[in-house]
């Protein structure tokens, strides 16, 4: 049965790569989870004694992506299967209370768009709380925001995937935070993904090469401009159509890691798709950045500038 459920994945994965300009979504099913189960790493890459409790936050306000509870399956599995984490899931905001952070060593924020007007998913939820004033729902929200802030700043951990990167997307400090704010995105494309450094740590599970990606190309802004993370990732943008204007600096970072306080930040852009998690060399890497967020993969995270 095991061979039988690896062969069909694989089919799959043929299947996605010969059409993979247009990948289509599909519902999370336990097959397609076994499937990725079995090509997940099945420890980490660096040896820990101690479990450390992740946190994944997969609540959206915002734009709907439909890979959202693959995403937040994906990374528990692959967290839980190489026995380093403990994994909590979440859709609720009051885990962003001081209480309940400090249970947790890292926090995963899984594709939570929030709405265009403010793009403040705080706000988004408290604006809807019949029972408090907009003056109070604006004070707790900004509560909420500082507190993952503190938390960071303080040695949390964060990982932040694809579409999170715009969960608190007009704030200067959650931009600083993360390494940028998001932009815009043409449309989805093949991206000829390129490494920044082949011989670094964080970029160990692809070999020494880049690798061919179908995801939205994400342009950031903010203190993106700033440069201000170690960049692992990036693709060039004279390769990208649908750019809304040239843009002079032609390497844009798509993943990097950065210090924040005494805390670690790891953003990758690539994940847009669930197809995206049929590759186990993205499955390393995603492992990889979670025990960078928590300290046990220690590596150069010194910024550009």
């Amino acid at each position: 049965m095991m061979n039988k459920t690896l062969t069909t994945f694989c089919l799959l994965l043929c299947a996605a790569s010969m059409f993979a300009q247009d990948l289509k979504p599909f519902e999370l099913t336990d097959a397609w989870l076994t499937g990725v189960d079995e090509i997940a790493p099945s420890s980490t890459t660096v040896s820990v004694r101690k479990k450390k409790t992740l946190l994944i936050f997969s609540l959206h306000t915002g734009f709907e992506h439909w890979t959202i509870p693959h995403t937040e399956a994906v990374m528990k599995l692959i967290a839980e299967k190489s026995g380093a984490f403990k994994v909590v899931t979440s859709k609720d905001i009051s885990v962003f209370e001081k209480d309940n952070l400090k249970n947790y060593d890292a926090v995963v924020l899984n594709n939570n768009c929030s709405i265009g007007d403010e793009r403040n998913i705080f706000w988004d939820v408290l604006k809807t709380d019949s029972t408090l004033t907009e003056q109070v729902a604006r004070m707790k929200a900004k509560q909420l925001e500082d507190n993952l802030l503190s938390y960071v700043d303080r040695g949390g951990g964060l990982v932040v995937l694809h579409g999170a990167i715009t969960m608190e997307n007009k704030s200067d400090n959650f931009s600083q935070m993360v390494g940028g704010s998001f932009d815009y995105h043409p449309k989805q494309q093949n991206i000829a993904v390129k490494l920044v450094d082949p011989k670094h740590p964080m970029v160990q599970a692809f070999g020494g090469e880049g690798f061919e990606h179908i995801d939205e190309a994400y342009i950031f802004n903010n203190a993106y401009s700033q440069l201000n993370f170690h960049p692992l990732l990036y693709m060039e943008a004279d390769k990208i159509s649908g750019l809304k204007e040239p843009i002079g600096d032609n390497i844009k970072y798509i993943s990097w890691i950065k210090r924040y306080g005494k805390g670690h930040v790891f953003y990758s852009s690539p994940s847009h798709n669930a197809q995206a998690f049929e590759d186990p060399k993205l499955l390393r890497f995603f492992l990889d950045g979670m025990q960078y967020a928590v300290g046990d993969l220690k590596c150069d995270d010194s910024p550009m500038k």
